[in-house]
């Protein structure tokens, strides 16, 4: 499930090494003005500026969001809001060489074993059976990244 939510509803797409991530805002009323600094400022927290355990490939991602429908000058309409941040410094050549190694504190394997598909780009992000499966999940990369 890669859905969280049930008044508003935030559904993510997307895997680290392909060309973008997003996702789809539902349940956001009309009149809603967004922050738009904030978040910018928020996603710049990501590059760390040179702080320990920031890889490279994070400090060289340009992170600009880009709003593709449910806003209008910054304020919502009630329709969904679809966003994407494309992945500029990707490279999946890189993982080439994980194609047969299981990666610590990734989901490779349980991916493999539950699925039957390698997918070293992702780190093996899969559906979660239960949305506190799925909270405790994020909740673990939500405080590491505070």
């Amino acid at each position: 499930m890669n859905t969280l939510g049930e008044k508003y509803r935030f559904t993510s797409f997307g895997e680290s090494h392909g060309p973008a991530i997003g996702g789809v805002i539902d349940g956001c009323p009309a009149g809603v003005r967004l922050d738009i600094g904030r978040i910018e400022s928020d996603l710049l927290r990501r590059k760390g500026a040179g702080a320990a355990g920031v890889s490279s490939r994070a400090a060289a991602e340009e992170d600009r969001v880009e709003w593709l429908s449910g806003l209008f000058e910054g304020v919502t309409l009630g329709t969904p809001i679809a966003f994407i941040i494309r992945n500029t410094a990707a490279r999946p050549e890189d993982y080439e060489a994980l194609k047969d190694i299981f990666r610590p504190g990734h989901a490779d394997f349980t991916y493999q074993a539950k699925y039957g598909i390698r997918d070293m780009y992702s780190g093996g992000f899969y559906p979660f059976a239960t949305p506190e499966e799925m909270w405790a999940w994020w909740s673990r990369h939500i405080w590491c990244n505070r």
